[in-house]
């Protein structure tokens, strides 16, 4: 009787071993897919995080270029081929959404020129907006832009000698402020849109 009761048991240990062979089997690949996941996951974040830097070389390739250009010329300027993609009026429908038809048009700019090239496998375009309504003097009536004031400044009324709110007012002159956007691709698709405003 001993040696059925052993035979028995030998049987019933091996099937035990073998379910929890296979519940270690799933724990295991359950594992390295967790961490494959969160591997991918790291990645894409370095990458867009990388586009974002990149982003700059876009915003000073923009401040170069505005600054070749006449107070004239920014006035009245519209364009949009060749070597920049500028607008003496704002536009609408520049969106930071990677669907829309505006970036696949073929106007904003590529920033390929040294000292501006981008580091391979990154893609940096831009676009400025004068941000007025209308061509013209930014300090003129009618053009309605978002500007920078300059004007004498005013006296001290208030006690102690501090002055009173908005008695003085930054001396210099008037000047319209510029909406750059950059869209930068980076690799395995990343995209980043980053905006600056200069004047």
């Amino acid at each position: 009787m001993r040696t059925i009761g052993r035979r028995a048991q030998q049987g019933v240990v091996l099937f035990i071993a073998l379910i929890i062979l296979v519940a270690m089997s799933l724990a295991g690949v359950a594992l390295i897919r967790s961490v494959d996941t969160g591997t991918v996951i790291a990645a894409n974040l370095a990458f867009r995080q990388s586009t974002t830097y990149v982003g700059d070389i876009g915003i000073e390739a923009a401040r170069a270029w505005l600054k070749t250009r006449t107070a004239t010329q920014l006035q009245t300027q519209t364009l949009t081929a060749g070597t920049a993609a500028y607008y003496a009026r704002w536009r609408d429908d520049i969106t930071l959404l990677g669907n829309d038809t505006y970036w696949n048009s073929g106007v904003p700019v590529d920033v390929t020129a040294s000292p501006y090239t981008p580091p391979a496998g990154y893609t940096v375009r831009y676009v400025i907006n004068r941000l007025c309504q209308n061509d013209g003097d930014p300090g003129t009536a009618g053009v309605n832009c978002v500007k920078t004031y300059g004007t004498a400044g005013g006296a001290s009324t208030g006690s102690k000698g501090a002055a009173t709110y908005g008695g003085y007012a930054l001396s210099g002159a008037v000047a319209a402020i510029y909406r750059v956007t950059v869209q930068v691709t980076g690799p395995r698709n990343s995209k980043s849109y980053i905006q600056t405003v200069l004047f």
